[in-house]
């Protein structure tokens, strides 16, 4: 086993645990429901000088930053932070990725909670529901500034009956990516650059860029062996060897959150419900797997001409993905043999969703000194603060005045023989969050995931089934596992 590093400004804790390494694809791992019965075993240390200041404990570990790389640099964050005034002692922790969700439960059952918290994403927000202080006063007690960032950003942190519970820092707005290669092929034009704009058929007519367009572009992207595309009364099912498209590295909640948000908890905080626009979502889904023929089944997701260093899409025989900002990354796409760009969500009954995995720092409230933690936040959101932050964890800025600065950087770093990437549409994406967010709390959180997964499976490898009886058997499975768990 390797050591889990927990690193303080003023003194280094070895906490001995196992280490998991973090990949761009993973997703993060939900708390557990309870705290476990024994706390971390720490080694035997010296206890930090005394200095007068206030301590503020920084934790990080439920999102980026517990990898080795990252924690010099955001050491040196805390020590220009601590040399910066003489009030506050901020302290660092870092706990690896596997084991922070299991250390944060067993700190705030303990009486022990760290200040504050992050970078963390909704879902490992949401993991501690509950357990996090509303912004809003401190806020306005220090007349904090807002102005900076969008107000659907804002909102989006919002958290009916908890609060305003984070501020905005990164974001990793979703889009169209498309492979410019196979569209020329076929003799399409590209998907909509610009969120308004219609679609342009050959012939040069138009049509709204919405779910019907996406599914008639798609199939004609959809190719057999033979050539024939998905449009084709030739066209030969059993031997596909081209994708239009696909929601790639998604669970059930972000491809029902395509066509609109939602929940699968009604308001009442009890009841299980499919959102209509889900419904509509992983039924056109269905038939675009086993009738239209243009998005990959599950036997077809396995195949080999789909694998790729970034899945499905960086093969290049895939057309078009929904996907986020992280994506455009050296891991999925540094060594593809073909042209791509991005392009705008398409809408669902004139609405655009395009769904958001944002980064925040929040305040615990256990959080024995919020005013000295809000100080620290306000710190490490400063535009200063957050460029230097963002460099080590990546993600997109959600400062509107970093934003024109970050993209170029990026790309002559990640992709410096590509100037033309469409990053405007990605930011003009943040217009359309989805709020409720997909990764919001559920009861029960793995189970009730595990369930919805054990659906979507099925449905990805078995044709001909019910899909108006298959979406109520979810649910009503659904709200037995939340009956039992708030039964508890």
């Amino acid at each position: 086993m390797r050591n889990k590093l927990f690193y303080a400004l003023s003194v280094l804790v070895v906490l001995s645990m196992a280490l998991a390494a973090c990949g761009p694809k993973a997703t993060p791992t939900p708390a557990a429901t309870e705290a476990p019965t024994e706390a971390p075993t720490e080694a035997a240390t010296q206890p930090p000088a005394e200095t007068g200041r206030v301590k503020v404990r920084w934790f990080v570990g439920l999102g980026a930053g517990s990898d080795e790389g990252t924690f010099e640099p955001q050491k040196a964050v805390v020590d220009e932070y601590n040399a910066s005034q003489d009030k506050i002692e901020l302290v660092l922790e870092i706990v690896q990725n596997n084991v922070a969700y299991d250390t944060l439960a067993t700190q705030i059952a303990a009486g022990n909670a760290p200040c504050i918290v992050g970078p963390v994403g909704i879902r490992g927000r949401d993991s501690f529901k509950g357990a996090w202080l509303d912004l809003q006063p401190l806020i306005d007690k220090y007349n904090y500034d807002l102005s900076d960032f969008d107000p659907e950003l804002v909102k989006f942190l919002y958290v009916k009956e908890e609060g305003q519970l984070g501020i905005p820092f990164g974001v990793f707005p979703s889009f169209i990516l498309y492979n410019k290669d196979l569209f020329d092929e076929a003799g399409l034009n590209y998907p909509p650059a610009k969120y308004g704009d219609p679609y342009v058929w050959p012939d040069g007519t138009t049509a709204e860029w919405n779910m019907d367009t996406l599914r008639q572009v798609a199939m004609k992207l959809t190719v057999d062996e033979n050539g024939n595309d998905a449009t084709s009364p030739n066209f030969d099912n059993t031997k596909i060897v081209q994708f239009g498209f696909l929601n790639q590295y998604t669970d059930p909640r972000g491809v029902g959150t395509f066509f609109g948000a939602g929940s699968l908890l009604a308001d009442d905080g009890k009841t299980a419900q499919i959102p209509e626009p889900w419904k509509a979502a992983w039924k056109w889904v269905y038939k675009g797997m086993w009738e239209d023929w243009f998005i990959p089944n599950g036997p077809y997701q396995s195949a080999e001409f789909l694998q790729g260093p970034g899945g499905p899409f960086s093969s290049g025989n895939l057309a078009m993905i929904h996907i986020h900002t992280w994506y455009v990354a050296p891991w999925a796409l540094g060594n593809v043999n073909f042209d791509w760009n991005l392009a705008a969500t398409p809408s669902y009954n004139g609405v655009v969703t395009s769904k958001l995995h944002a980064d925040t720092f929040g305040i615990l409230k256990g959080c024995p000194t919020p005013d000295e933690a809000f100080q620290v936040l306000t710190y490490l959101l400063s535009p200063e603060t957050a460029n230097k932050l963002l460099t080590i964890y990546g993600g997109m800025p959600a400062r509107k005045s970093l934003q024109p600065g970050y993209f170029p950087l990026y790309t002559e770093k990640n992709f410096p023989n590509k100037t033309d990437i469409n990053w405007d549409v990605a930011v003009a994406g943040l217009k359309y969050p989805d709020n409720p967010n997909h990764e919001s709390w559920m009861p029960s959180f793995q189970e009730t995931t595990d369930k919805y997964n054990e659906y979507f499976n099925k449905w990805s490898n078995t044709p001909g089934l019910d899909m108006d009886a298959e979406i109520e058997a979810l649910r009503a499975d659904l709200q037995k596992i939340f009956d039992a768990a708030l039964n508890k």
